[in-house]
C-alpha cells in the first residue's frame, strides 16, 4: 500500500495517543466499499456481534443477548456476575449450532483466555476450553480450511504485560483439540496504525474473496489480509472505511456479502453491504 511507509512514522507517533483516541484515516482502497443497510437496538451491543441463520447474539462482557434478525426482538440472553465466572467476552462465532465466544481475563494481569460455548437454541453455557495463561489476551476466533483462526494480543497500556506492547499480536491456528497447527504475525505497519491507545486488532472474521478481515479498537475502518505464500507475516491488501468503531464483528452465514458490526455509544447493531474489486480473491 502507498500509505505504508507513512505509517512507520506514525508507529513513533502512536504512544502519544490517548486511550481511545483512533489514528488517522487512511485513504480508501480502490475498489473496496461498505453501506449501511439496518440497525437494530441491542443492549448487549458492547464487544461484539455473531449471527447465524435467524439470529443475531449482541455480546458484550459477560452477557449475551439473542435477537431475531427480521424483527430485532430480544428472545433470549445469558449474562453472569462480573468474573462470576467470565468477564471479557471480545467476539463469538456460530458453528455447527453453537456460539464459540472468545472469553480472556481483560484488563487483569497475567493474562488468562478461554473459549466459552452456549447452546444456540438454548443460550445455556454448555462447554469451556481454557488456555490458562497464554502469550496473549483471546479477542476473536473464527474457522478456516477445518482450523480455528485465533488472535491473542497484547496491549500497550491497560491490560498490558511489562516489556510486551501490541507488536507482539499474534495469529494462531489450531485443530479441533486446540493444538496449535501454524501462526502468524500482523503486519507491523497496520499494527502501528491501530495501536492509538496501546489497543491491537479487536475484530477478525473471514469474508468476502476469503480474504481475512480485522479491526483495531477504534479506528472506522476495515483492513482485509490475506495469507503469504512463504514467511510468518500476513500480507495487508485493502482498507476502507466502515461506520463502526472497530471491535468484533461478524459476517452473514446466508448473504456472505454482509457484515454485522456494531455502535457501543448507540448500542446498536449495524449491518451493511461490502464490495470488493471483481476477480479479488485471497491465496
Amino acid at each position: 500500500m502507498k500509505t505504508r511507509s507513512a505509517l512507520f512514522a506514525f508507529a513513533l507517533i502512536a504512544p502519544g495517543l490517548s486511550a481511545g483516541e483512533p489514528a488517522p484515516e487512511l485513504p480508501p482502497t480502490p475498489g473496496w466499499s461498505h453501506t449501511e443497510l439496518r440497525r437494530v437496538p441491542a443492549a448487549e451491543a458492547r464487544q461484539g456481534v455473531a449471527a447465524d441463520a435467524e439470529f443475531f447474539y449482541a455480546i458484550n462482557n459477560f452477557a449475551i443477548g439473542k435477537y431475531r434478525k427480521v424483527t430485532g426482538e430480544r428472545v433470549a440472553g445469558w449474562d453472569c456476575p462480573e468474573g462470576k465466572p467470565l468477564t471479557h467476552i471480545n467476539a463469538g462465532i456460530v458453528h455447527e449450532g453453537k456460539l464459540y465466544g472468545a472469553h480472556s481475563n481483560f484488563p487483569g494481569v497475567p493474562m488468562l483466555s478461554s473459549v466459552e460455548i452456549w447452546d444456540t437454541k438454548t443460550m445455556q453455557h454448555i462447554g469451556s476450553h481454557s488456555f490458562g495463561r497464554a502469550d496473549g489476551s483471546l479477542t476473536w476466533i473464527d474457522r478456516r480450511n477445518g482450523r480455528w483462526i485465533a488472535c491473542f494480543v497484547h496491549y500497550g497500556k491497560k491490560g498490558g504485560e511489562p516489556g510486551r506492547g501490541p507488536e507482539w499480536t499474534r495469529i494462531v491456528e489450531f485443530d479441533d483439540e486446540w493444538r496449535q497447527t501454524g501462526g502468524w504475525a500482523l503486519p507491523g505497519d497496520l499494527l502501528a496504525h491501530i495501536a492509538g491507545g496501546g489497543f491491537s486488532c479487536s475484530g477478525g472474521a473471514f469474508g468476502p474473496g476469503g480474504f481475512l478481515y480485522v479491526t483495531g479498537h477504534d479506528n472506522t475502518e476495515l483492513y482485509a489480509l490475506d495469507f503469504p505464500s512463504a514467511g510468518p507475516v500476513l500480507n495487508w491488501v485493502a482498507t476502507f472505511p466502515v461506520v463502526a468503531r472497530g471491535q468484533a464483528f461478524g459476517w452473514d452465514p446466508v448473504d456472505k456479502n454482509v457484515i454485522h458490526m456494531l455502535s457501543r455509544t448507540s448500542r446498536e447493531i449495524v449491518s451493511g453491504r461490502v464490495a470488493i474489486p471483481a476477480g479479488a480473491k485471497a491465496k
